[in-house]
């Protein structure tokens, strides 16, 4: 008589009857297809002379697929009695997507194709205690992308996502350059910038920025938004030599630049990190 309590996976429940008859189950991974949302993976179970296999969106929910393929011909066996609930494991069709690990399907994705794996950095992190929110910056390769949430997971995961995103149409068979993939920069050139029509980045070449009560921030997110590049901003712990509050401010342009501020309080050092952020891109726009 095999029991086993409703909370136990098949995994454990299927363990559990290995070591009762002294054939511990031995997992091999069969297949490992790495799709960009939906990865696939084959594993394999032995289990005496029974030997089944189970796929899923993880390693562990296609182990779990075996070991629940294994007990089943178990039950069936007049021999054998099994107090297990059913069914062991959800449908993986009716578990909202969202249970899909980006992060994981990133990493996955980069050693496929020979690149070096993605590097997360907490960049940011705001608001009230009750209401926190988080960005972080993922990098892969020479490229970029930024993601907020209320927790650090969650921003991680969707820096992850917005990586993904991009590589949609990439077939898992082929292994090719990132460079290929999403061209030369997530962001703009200084080429770019010098010879772009738009509205904001003119309007910049032609101002002046000493004006007083200037919104530098909101300035520099405008001209951000017009280019096709984002702005983090990174508040330091660490006080200036004369006791003020530091900032820099990341530009994910080509190449990414970064500007340091400071002031009096932590939002008058992000403005300074703006205002030096747009004096920069403002030489670099008019230089011919």
């Amino acid at each position: 008589m095999i029991t086993a309590k409703p909370g136990k996976t098949p995994i454990q429940v299927l363990h559990e009857y290995g070591m009762k008859t002294k054939n511990i189950p031995v997992y091999e991974c069969e297949r490992s297809d790495v799709q960009i949302h939906v990865p696939t993976f084959t594993f394999r179970v032995t289990v005496g002379d029974i030997t089944c296999t189970g796929e899923g969106t993880s390693k562990k929910l296609a182990k779990h697929r075996a070991a629940e393929a294994a007990i089943n011909i178990l039950k069936a066996n007049a021999s054998i009695c099994f107090a297990v609930p059913d069914p062991l494991m959800p449908d993986p069709s009716k578990q909202p997507k969202n249970q899909l690990n980006p992060i994981g399907s990133l990493q996955e994705l980069a050693i496929h194709h020979g690149w070096r794996l993605p590097e997360y950095t907490l960049s940011q992190e705001g608001g009230p205690a009750h209401k926190r929110e988080y960005t972080t910056i993922c990098r892969l390769e020479s490229f970029m992308e930024t993601g907020k949430g209320a927790s650090k997971k969650q921003a991680k995961r969707n820096a992850a996502e917005k990586f993904l995103a991009k590589f949609s149409n990439i077939s898992p068979e082929n292994h090719i350059s990132l460079t290929n993939v999403v061209g030369h920069s997530l962001g703009c050139t200084w080429h770019s910038l010098r010879n772009s029509p738009g509205e904001k980045i003119n309007l910049l070449k032609r101002s002046l920025l000493s004006i007083p009560n200037t919104d530098y921030i909101q300035l520099l997110s405008e001209i951000a938004k017009e280019q096709g590049f984002n702005v983090t901003y990174l508040d330091i712990d660490e006080l200036s030599a004369n006791g003020q509050y530091q900032c820099l401010a990341e530009l994910s342009t080509s190449p990414i630049t970064v500007c340091h501020g400071s002031g009096i309080s932590c939002g008058n050092a992000q403005s300074d990190a703006a205002h030096n952020a747009l004096q920069y891109l403002k030489i670099i726009a008019e230089r011919k």
